[in-house]
């Protein structure tokens, strides 16, 4: 699949830390995720890309994964039910080639397509194959302090034809959108005859096919 691409931005490939004690309470924004329009692009099994986000506590589960489909390439488009402010991220594969290399973070670009990527991230990461979940990359929390759409790129991996991917955590905090109320005033309750001109107006059905 041919897909564009451009410059690799490896210079703000930060160094993995493990996980702090805090364990699973800190790994919850899966609980945020607007799973009816989250997308994962060139994914073999429809719907796998889902899978991947889930407790911290079921990271363990090789059962649930996601695999590249025509190469090894995966774009990730994460929409949330808030605002969030994104501080780590897990990424955990298999012990071989299909562990994904590299991720690239985009923020507040929805739908964002291959092409898109193109585009300077907003960080990367140069990853190392982790096999248990327990590797975080911290983020620039002030880059990610308000993320309504979190769209993550695996560019590559380590040397397989096909990407693997067991468990993403996504460690944050969220905040509640504020709406805005729209209020549609009726100015005229009741029309007075005397200020219109009455015309027979025919009436008239529209189909909208």
């Amino acid at each position: 699949m041919a897909h564009g691409h451009g410059r690799c931005c490896c210079c703000c490939g930060e160094a993995a830390a493990a996980v702090g004690g805090d364990g699973g309470a800190a790994w919850g924004l899966y609980l945020r995720i607007d799973r009816q329009r989250l997308q994962c692009l060139n994914e073999r099994r429809e719907g796998s890309g889902a899978l991947v986000f889930r407790a911290w506590e079921e990271r363990g589960d090789r059962a649930q994964f996601v695999e590249s489909d025509d190469d090894e390439e995966l774009l990730f488009n994460i929409p949330f039910t808030g605002n969030v402010k994104l501080k780590g991220v897990i990424v955990m594969g298999e012990d071989d080639g299909t562990h994904p290399a590299e991720m690239r973070l985009f923020k507040n670009i929805p739908h964002m397509s291959f092409d898109d990527t193109a585009r300077e991230p907003d960080q990367t990461f140069s990853l190392n194959r982790d096999l248990t979940g327990e590797l975080e990359y911290p983020t620039k929390i002030a880059r990610f302090s308000n993320v309504s759409h979190l769209s993550i790129h695996f560019p590559k991996n380590f040397g397989a034809e096909t990407t693997k991917i067991f468990y993403i955590g996504l460690k944050g905090e969220w905040t509640e959108a504020h709406r805005h109320e729209v209020t549609i005033c009726n100015y005229e309750a009741s029309a007075n005859p005397a200020d219109h001109k009455l015309e027979q107006i025919t009436p008239q059905t529209h189909f909208i096919s």
